[in-house]
C-alpha cells in the first residue's frame, strides 16, 4: 500500500510538472497607457490568445512604458529581451528609411489611403522584420495626427522659433522645416512637458488629445490630418518557432482578428474623441489655407527625401499605392 501510495505521488507529481512545463509565457511591453484603445486592443489579443489555447500561451501586457520605454521595444524584441511587444513604425525610420513610409506628411490621409498604403509597404517591411529575427502579429493605425498648439497658429511663421515635441525623424524634420526647435519627448511624458514650458506644440491623434487629457493644457486644435501612424505587434520569431502549431495557428488568427478590430475601431474613436475634446473646452478648427498649403509643400519635401534615401525599394512602395 506504501509502494502503492509512493507511486501515485510520485506521478502525480510528474502530471503537475509536466502541465507547468507545457505552459508558455510571454510578456508584451507597450509604451501607452492603460486606458488607450490601443493598449486595450493588445490586451484583448492577448485574452484571445489564452482561451484558444486553453491557458498554454499567456500573453502579460506591461503598459505605460513600465517594462521597456517605446523606443526601446522593438530592440528588445529583436535581442529576445521580451517575447512581443508593440511599437509605432515610424519610430524606428533612425535605423531603415523604409520605416518612416506611413509618417511622410500629406501622402495617405484617410483611412482608405492608409490601408492601401500599409498594403503597398507591408511586404517589405515584413522582410526588414524577419532578418532582424521577428515576426509581425498585427497592425493597427492610430487616428491622424493633428496640430496641437498652447497658441494659435494661423500661418508657419507662428511655429518658427517654438518648442515642437518629436517622437521620430520625420516629426523631428517637420519641426526643423517649419523652423521650430524639435524636442523628443514621449507620449507618456508629455503632460509634464508641456507644464514644464519644454514643449509648446506638437503633431499627435484625437486619441492621444483624449486618452492623456492633454485638452487640460492644450486649447488649439487644428486637424492638419497630416498621416496615420500605425504600431506594429510583433514576436521575436525564435519565441514564436517555439510553441506548437496549433498554439502558433492561434497566435496568427487572435492577430488578424486584432487588427481588423484595430482599424474599425480606431476611425469610429476619431470621431468621438475630436467631439470630447470641443466638450473638454478645446478649439478644434481646420488649418487655415495659408497653413494648409504651407504644410503640403513640406510633404511634397518629405516625400522627395523619403524617396531618395529608400531608392529603389521605396520606388517600388510609392508607385504600388499610386497604382
Amino acid at each position: 500500500m506504501k509502494l502503492m501510495l509512493k507511486t501515485a505521488a510520485t506521478l502525480s507529481a510528474a502530471i503537475a510538472s509536466t502541465i507547468a512545463f507545457a505552459q508558455t509565457k510571454w510578456d508584451m511591453p507597450t509604451g501607452y497607457a492603460i486606458g488607450s484603445f490601443q493598449t486595450q486592443n493588445v490586451q484583448q489579443f492577448a485574452n484571445d490568445v489564452d482561451k484558444a489555447t486553453g491557458g498554454k500561451l499567456k500573453i502579460t501586457l506591461h503598459a505605460n512604458g513600465s517594462l521597456f520605454k517605446a523606443n526601446e521595444i522593438k530592440r528588445a524584441v529583436q535581442t529576445g529581451q521580451t517575447q512581443a511587444g508593440e511599437f509605432i513604425v515610424s519610430g524606428a525610420a533612425n535605423e531603415n528609411a523604409i520605416f518612416g513610409v506611413d509618417s511622410i506628411p500629406f501622402l495617405a490621409t484617410s483611412y482608405d489611403e492608409a490601408k492601401k498604403l500599409h498594403a503597398a509597404a507591408k511586404p517589405t517591411i515584413e522582410k526588414i522584420l524577419a532578418q532582424q529575427g521577428m515576426k509581425v502579429l498585427f497592425t493597427s493605425p492610430w487616428p491622424g495626427q493633428s496640430l496641437y498648439s498652447l497658441k494659435p497658429v494661423a500661418s508657419a511663421k507662428d511655429l518658427a522659433g517654438t518648442k515642437m515635441r518629436a517622437y521620430n525623424p520625420a516629426t523631428s524634420r517637420i519641426a526643423v522645416l517649419l523652423k521650430a526647435q524639435p524636442t523628443t519627448i514621449q507620449l507618456a511624458e508629455l503632460g509634464q512637458a508641456l507644464a514644464t514650458g519644454t514643449v509648446e506644440n506638437f503633431l499627435t491623434s484625437s486619441a492621444s488629445g483624449v486618452e492623456n487629457k492633454l485638452f487640460e493644457q492644450v486649447k488649439n486644435l487644428y486637424t492638419v490630418n497630416a498621416w496615420l501612424p500605425k504600431n506594429l505587434i510583433v514576436v521575436n520569431q525564435k519565441a514564436f518557432d517555439a510553441l506548437d502549431k496549433a498554439t502558433q495557428d492561434a497566435v496568427v488568427k487572435a492577430g488578424a482578428d486584432a487588427e481588423a478590430r484595430g482599424w474599425a475601431t480606431s476611425q469610429q474613436k476619431d470621431d468621438e474623441f475630436l467631439k470630447e475634446l470641443v466638450a473638454k473646452g478645446m478649439k478644434v478648427s481646420p488649418p487655415s489655407a495659408e497653413l494648409k498649403k504651407e504644410l503640403q509643400a513640406i510633404g511634397e519635401t518629405m516625400t522627395q527625401e523619403w524617396l531618395k534615401s529608400t531608392g529603389a525599394e521605396g520606388q517600388a512602395i510609392i508607385s504600388a499605392y499610386r497604382k
